[in-house]
């Protein structure tokens, strides 16, 4: 495999939801000052990538996805000049920076949507998606376009008197789609992309974006109807009740991504490719055509040879589809070894894989699996192939805080309240000691501290070896030492189909080096085989590095990391 200028294949990537990680200022909201203070942390962790959540100017109706200027900081968060230094200093522990970047839709308060709902016959019309009320009887504002609904609750179009029309909005009214096929579009949201990719010491900018929301950028051209979704409940999101077929995942979306890749590609330099991150949420076959397709790569020697490729193509789309199904999966052996082998099948040739056990979006992972199994799924998620990419906290165990009703910060949940929808209690602030607010502010945090966040803090397990702490950081030193974790193949993933056992297994090798995977989901010790080889760490902190030959007996959620020989 060649990973020369690759640094994303050997990466680790943390994320960090800016308003929660630490506050520099007392305001009780985390900011880019108080990240810089913190980055000694993440490069002692062992991690080589930050992503960093909006911190644009916002209304904050959506807590920075609302963006209305894309080539700033909004004071909440710092300056431009807090950003530089962030940067620089990221740069200088030798942690790359990817930024959160927001093209499906703007804030309202943003100029260009100012002046798109200003009139009809604006020159920024046609930025956004307006359309007439449909034919009939009643009060323009009640006859929908169509019945395209919001991922946070009702329809998808909001009525402007002004103008007489409708605007859509894939998520809050405050949030207005962009229009893609706009080509002007298009130029202004890359020019925002080079800002950042320019912005910072010596011209050096950030290393990559995370694009929100990818798969959503392009609407159907004729504003058809979805269909419905048979499986739709009524105690459920009012999103569900039609499938998304008119309004996600639309075929012209993939022309989009290889752009904005051209784009990133046209800024690697020594330091590396430029990486691209989708977020996207799609079963594996729909998720791998976002790689992109083949497209020769082309000689640069100084001589006119633009019409000679070299011998290996290139994917044209995101390096990093986003592949959340270790989340959405069933918490057994067979059906995250079967996940293991379908995603690994469905692959393009030169495509990387990735797995993510947690964002700002979903159920803390300790939580969703308990604080023991946990452990076991780190080890999980920092062994199999690909890059895996940590949610600020997790590496501590921190699990969903409670939220008073009266205290509630999220729309989605404040939109459908009652059904879960809320993303607030994986949100809480980052636990670093056991002082007061956690060591997170000196004044009040905007989501409360979590009652039990002594038991879970850097200060308190930075002093147990034997916590979740300590086990990320054996993790990610083992990736660094052996290559077979890092770039190696896997193989022999085991058990498949129906198999209640429920040891995991799976081989990574590199050459000579061959590492045996062997995690024990269930509830009870179990046997599993393993040739001759060295245990180099188990999720137990009390078993000895010792010698296995034939078999190990595993505790109940163990897992262990066995270096064959």
């Amino acid at each position: 495999m060649d990973t020369q200028d690759k640094w994303w294949q050997k990466a680790v990537v943390y994320q960090i939801y800016p308003r929660s990680f630490q506050d520099s200022n007392g305001d009780g909201v985390g900011d880019l000052a108080g990240i810089v203070s913190r980055l000694g942390y993440l490069a002692g962790l062992g991690v080589d990538a930050l992503w960093v959540s909006p911190f644009y100017p916002s209304p904050m109706a959506d807590f920075g996805y609302d963006v209305a200027d894309y080539c700033n900081v909004d004071p909440l968060f710092g300056s431009l000049a807090d950003f530089d230094a962030l940067i620089a200093r990221a740069h200088a522990l030798g942690l790359k920076f990817i930024l959160d970047f927001v093209p499906n839709h703007t804030s309202d308060q943003h100029p260009w949507f100012i002046e798109s709902r200003s009139s009809r016959d604006n020159p920024k019309r046609d930025w956004y998606l307006w359309r007439d009320p449909a034919s009939g009887d009643g009060p323009a504002e009640t006859r929908l376009p169509n019945n395209w609904m919001s991922h946070f609750g009702g329809p998808a179009w909001t009525f402007d008197s002004d103008t007489g029309q409708f605007y859509m909005h894939s998520f809050l009214a405050q949030q207005p789609d962009l229009n893609w096929r706009n080509r002007e579009v298009r130029a202004a949201i890359f020019s925002a992309m080079r800002f950042w990719l320019e912005r910072g010491p010596g011209g050096r900018g950030v290393d990559g974006f995370r694009m929100d929301v990818l798969w959503l950028l392009i609407k159907d051209e004729l504003f058809r109807d979805n269909p419905p979704n048979p499986g739709w409940q009524e105690d459920s999101s009012s999103f569900g009740r039609s499938l998304p077929l008119y309004t996600a995942n639309r075929p012209e979306t993939h022309q989009i991504v290889a752009e904005m890749r051209s784009l990133l590609d046209s800024y690697s330099d020594s330091a590396g490719e430029r990486l691209m991150i989708g977020e996207i949420y799609l079963p594996i076959d729909e998720l791998v055509q976002y790689y992109g397709s083949s497209v020769p790569v082309l000689r640069s020697d100084g001589r006119d040879l633009t019409n000679v490729a070299i011998t290996s193509p290139r994917l044209n789309g995101a390096q990093l589809p986003f592949n959340f199904h270790l989340i959405q999966a069933p918490w057994k052996a067979s059906a995250i070894g079967q996940l293991i082998r379908d995603y690994e099948a469905a692959m393009p040739p030169g495509a990387w894989p990735n797995w993510v056990l947690g964002n700002h979006d979903q159920t803390r992972l300790a939580t969703r699996v308990g604080p023991e199994l946990a452990r076991t799924a780190a080890m999980l998620l920092l062994t199999l192939r690909g890059t895996p990419t940590l949610y600020y906290g997790d590496e501590l165990g921190m699990t969903d805080g409670i939220i008073p009703q009266d205290e509630i910060q999220d729309p989605a949940e404040k939109n459908q309240p009652g059904i879960g929808m809320g993303r607030d209690p994986e949100r809480t602030p980052m636990q670093w000691d056991n002082s007061a607010s956690a060591g997170f502010t000196t004044g009040s945090p905007w989501l409360p501290i979590a009652h039990d966040f002594r038991l879970h803090t850097v200060e308190t397990e930075d002093r147990d070896h034997a916590s979740m702490l300590s086990l990320y950081r054996g993790l990610l030193a083992l990736r660094r030492e052996h290559t077979a974790l890092l770039l190696g193949e896997i193989y022999d993933v085991t058990p498949a189909g129906d198999s209640e056992f429920p040891v995991l297994a799976y081989r990574r090798s590199d050459g000579a080096e061959r590492i045996q995977l062997l995690l024990n989901l269930g509830e009870e010790p179990q046997t599993a085989s393993c040739l001759a080889g060295r245990i180099l760490l188990s999720t137990n902190a009390s078993r000895a590095p010792v010698r296995v030959s034939g078999g190990v007996t595993l505790d109940p959620r163990e897992g262990v990391i066995v270096l064959l020989d």
